[in-house]
């Protein structure tokens, strides 16, 4: 089963918030998930990113793909912007 780690978004039109979810590659991008391990909100100032890296690192660890987006995201939480 291949697993990724992606955003699942939520919210009203033109006003997303995302959720940081594992889920398996074949499920839909809203539908059912494994685990939540963190949310981004893009559309308030600051930007609001919250993410769970040691739940993180341990999917990444067991083969857990994180998508191109994400991997910015991770990064940014990592250098504490």
């Amino acid at each position: 089963m291949a697993v990724k780690i992606r955003l699942a978004r939520h919210g009203a039109k033109k006003r997303p918030y995302y959720r940081v979810v594992v889920a398996d590659a074949r499920a839909r991008r809203d539908g059912r998930f494994i685990e939540q391990v963190g949310r981004y909100n893009p559309c308030v100032a600051p930007t609001y990113l919250e993410l769970d890296l040691e739940k993180i690192d341990a999917w990444i660890k067991n083969g857990a793909q994180p998508t191109e987006r994400v991997a910015v995201l991770i990064e940014s939480a990592r250098k504490g912007e």
